[in-house]
C-alpha cells in the first residue's frame, strides 16, 4: 500500500511532540491494516473518511481517502476537533 501525505497533514505532523507521534503512528498503522476503520463523511466531505484516536488527554481526528483500485492511502489532515471540519472543507 502506498501512503501519500498532503501538505496540511505534514505540517500538523511536524508540530507534534515525540510523545504524541506514537499515537498518530499507531492510528496510521490501524488505517493501513483496515482502510474502512474511519467513519465515512457525508455532504461536502463525502470523499473523506475520518478516524478518531486519543492523543494524551485529547481526541484527534485524521482525515484520509483510500483508493482501493490503486491501493493508495492519502492522508489529508489531522488535529483536534476544534475547527477540523471547517478547515478540511477548504
Amino acid at each position: 500500500m502506498n501512503v501519500l501525505q498532503k501538505g496540511e497533514f505534514k505540517r500538523a505532523y511536524k508540530r507534534l511532540h515525540d510523545n504524541q507521534l506514537d499515537a498518530v503512528n499507531e492510528a496510521v498503522e490501524a488505517i493501513m491494516d483496515n482502510p474502512v476503520v474511519g467513519e465515512q463523511k457525508k455532504g461536502d466531505l463525502a470523499k473523506f473518511r475520518v478516524c478518531k484516536f486519543p492523543v494524551l488527554d485529547q481526541t484527534y481526528l485524521l482525515a484520509y481517502v483510500y483508493e482501493e483500485a490503486d491501493d493508495v492511502l492519502t492522508l489529508f489532515a489531522m488535529g483536534p476537533h476544534e475547527n477540523f471540519y471547517r478547515d478540511l472543507k477548504k
